[in-house]
């Protein structure tokens, strides 16, 4: 069963189309929606069918920053009773971690990780696509919002220090640039936002513990209702946990929080086991990284979790049927080395 995303996600989407001159309804008949799954904000859509309008709308309307003019139109109170929750939180480190647990009722298909580097903080977002989906609008879509609900929150207290795009730099950058305001990375090892620990750690002037205590109650009647399944909250913590060399399962369980033998067990409950679960994701992350040749191979192995360039290429080797060279030699002539150096997956043979 594929994953399903809150029609909340493509809020702005019908102005923002009529704005580039596109029409709304036929875009969205075209991948097999209807206006109407727009107007119930909690309207569960297919993940795959959001992300092939945003690349559609964008291509057709000639705009590659089609998901940031989303985000530009994007408001706090657009997520509802959550931005009660979330505005009030003690500082925007509480905010983010916050969001993280009601992760399932917000955006399911959205994993986020904060990790601490001495005196800067990284925040990743990953938009959870099945392998070979487009979903550069959505990145942006999504880091956008970031951007733009802590800014609503910090005001001039928000000050990143750069945003990192794991896709290729488009013609011009100026749009970016007028956005974020700060330095934008392309070709980036993940897609998210660097600020400073001190920033993300500052009391946020609107914090109100009472209107934290109100909007949790309501929040926490919601549970269940959009309940997520543990395979897919797996995938997505293995997602962000892998290139930073931390996607064990004791790391899973904790990110989860629960034990390990109850991760355990509810794998098991589901058909599947963590290690084949790692290699799934470690398969299509390979690919991701294989396919941007500012990666160097022991980089590539590096990410995935491989330490030796041997063990990597021995992985390799048995999931593709090829050495990491080789495949990287037969992309580069499938794809007639085309210009910024994507490349489509060869076969590899055996």
């Amino acid at each position: 069963m594929g994953a399903f995303v809150r029609a909340a996600t493509l809020k702005h989407y019908m102005e923002v189309a009529q704005s580039l001159g596109l029409n709304p309804g036929e875009m969205l008949r075209g991948v097999g929606l209807v206006p109407g799954m727009l107007n119930d904000p909690e309207f569960l859509l297919p993940l795959e069918a959001a992300l092939k309008l945003l690349e559609s709308s964008a291509e057709h309307s000639s705009c590659p920053t089609f998901g940031l003019r989303m985000a530009q139109a994007r408001r706090m109170s657009d997520i509802g009773v959550a931005s009660l929750l979330l505005s009030h939180q003690r500082t925007l480190r509480d905010l983010l971690i916050t969001s993280i647990e009601y992760r399932h009722l917000l955006n399911r298909t959205l994993a986020m990780n904060l990790e601490t580097l001495g005196k800067l903080v990284v925040i990743r977002e990953e938009v959870m696509a099945q392998e070979g989906v487009a979903k550069r609008q959505a990145t942006e879509l999504a880091i956008g919002i970031l951007h733009r609900t802590c800014k609503s929150v910090m005001g001039s207290q928000w000050n990143p220090q750069s945003v990192h795009f794991t896709h290729q730099a488009p013609a011009s950058q100026k749009e970016h640039t007028r956005f974020f305001r700060c330095r934008v990375v392309f070709d980036a090892e993940f897609d998210g936002i660097v600020c400073s620990k001190e920033d993300i750690d500052q009391p946020n002037p609107q914090a109100d513990p009472a209107m934290v205590g109100y909007a949790r109650q309501f929040m926490e009647s919601m549970t269940g209702a959009n309940e997520q399944s543990v395979v897919f909250d797996v995938r997505k913590a293995i997602y962000l946990l892998m290139p930073v060399g931390r996607a064990t399962i004791h790391q899973v369980a904790y990110a989860q929080a629960v034990s390990v033998r109850t991760l355990q067990r509810e794998l098991d409950e589901a058909g599947l086991t963590f290690s084949a679960l790692l290699n799934a994701v470690r398969r299509e992350l390979a690919l991701r990284y294989m396919e941007n040749r500012n990666y160097s191979l022991q980089r590539v192995g590096m990410m995935i979790g491989y330490a030796a360039a041997t063990s990597f290429t021995r992985w390799f080797c048995a999931e593709f049927g090829c050495s990491p060279r080789e495949w990287r030699n037969r992309s580069k002539q499938a794809a007639g080395d085309p210009p910024g150096g994507q490349a489509l997956v060869p076969p590899c043979q055996g």
